[in-house]
């Protein structure tokens, strides 16, 4: 993105929506989702994350290293398997949805944990 593409003047319609630039869109990773945060007297849009992104990092790094990976093979490794995590922790919540509302049959603890 070049210097020119830092700042933007955007509309905001009638019922208070706005659009993200293509650009910006692209360069911060935007997906389906946006947070909103008030700080000092600026609004700031940035992509949303999932929190548990980061809750598994230790037990991802762990798991590496007892596997032996190290140096610039850890880095790529762990990036590939973190990447993993927000789309599993969808598809879990989308089965728990599902499952909710009867569309798919529900687990027992037993289905889930073993014994």
């Amino acid at each position: 993105m070049s210097a020119g593409l830092n700042r933007k003047i955007i509309s905001i319609s009638s019922k208070r929506q706005l659009t993200i630039p293509g650009a910006f869109f692209e360069k911060l990773g935007f997906d389906d989702k946006a947070e909103c945060i008030i700080r000092d007297n600026e609004l700031v849009i940035r992509p949303a994350r999932l929190e548990s992104n980061g809750e598994f990092a230790e037990e991802i790094l762990e798991e590496l290293i007892n596997e032996g990976y190290s140096g610039k093979n850890l880095l790529k490794e762990f990036k590939s398997r973190q990447s993993k995590v927000r789309p599993a922790i969808k598809e879990m919540l989308n089965e728990a949805h599902k499952m909710a509302k009867g569309e798919m049959e529900s687990m027992s603890y037993d289905d889930v944990f073993g014994e």
